[in-house]
């Protein structure tokens, strides 16, 4: 099915029938609907389960223009607004757990509880390392302005191949500057305002969201309490599904 708000048509499926308890699942970066069917097919027994392909993945079109994170999150918020969803439970993981942040604690969108799945959200800290080949990567981008145009566009594409994480240089042109505007924002001072039960669950070896900023989480987050899936990394629900999906249960009731 396909919800339309302003250019965009989200598309989303729907499990379950029960009205009166709704769960949103809300993917990672570059992840569909499809990495959580195993998960939403064990909840649909008992609650009506909403999946999403945000712009750019699945069967959701990128927009003609770049996006933030508030506007992924404003766009789940119409959603929820415009099916009449009241006080739903929110269940994001990596990038889908900045959006489940953003729709409490800035947008005050009510919702019951929510689960935060190795979210991404805190700024890690660079190494002497890395600030030295950020700066690097500006100066040899900066020098690319003295070669023609035929050959600036080769330069910056061999700089980028050179010094881009693998996540950006994976991604279509037109996202990119999209994936710059997500990765950049802090959410840490948002955690604070989350006044709802908030689980987090996080994989022990995870390398992409560490567990340090799951136990920053639990720090900031008032009524927190932090999982740890002992020996998995940034995806425990496809790691560890049965145990997951009963953490998450014994949770929810």
């Amino acid at each position: 099915m396909y919800f339309d708000y302003q250019d965009i048509s989200l598309y989303y499926e729907k499990l379950g029938t029960n009205k009166d308890k709704v769960i949103l699942i809300l993917p990672g970066w570059g992840d569909t609907r499809k990495t959580f069917n195993n998960l939403a097919s064990a909840l649909q027994n008992e609650y009506t389960v909403y999946l999403f392909d945000y712009p750019g993945f699945g069967n959701t079109k990128f927009t003609s223009h770049d996006l933030t994170i508030y506007d992924y999150a404003l766009l789940i918020k119409e959603f929820i607004e415009q099916e009449k969803i009241d006080k739903p439970i929110l269940l994001g993981h990596s990038f889908g757990g900045r959006i489940a942040i953003l729709l409490k604690a800035y947008y005050k969108v009510p919702i019951e509880k929510i689960i935060l799945m190795d979210s991404a959200g805190v700024i890690p800290k660079k190494t002497l390392w890395q600030k030295f080949k950020g700066k690097l990567y500006q100066l040899l981008k900066k020098l690319g302005n003295i070669f023609p145009s035929i050959l600036k566009k080769k330069y910056q594409e061999a700089l980028l191949q050179r010094f881009g994480s693998t996540d950006y240089k994976n991604l279509p042109v037109d996202m990119r500057k999209t994936f710059q505007n997500v990765v950049k924002e802090d959410l840490v001072p948002y955690l604070k305002d989350i006044d709802v039960p908030t689980l987090l669950i996080w994989g022990e070896k995870d390398d992409i969201t560490p567990l340090s900023d799951g136990q920053r989480m639990k720090k900031e987050i008032p009524d927190s309490g932090l999982v740890l899936i002992k020996e998995k990394g940034h995806f425990p629900y496809i790691e560890e599904p049965y145990y997951v999906y009963l953490i998450i249960a014994t949770f929810l009731k």
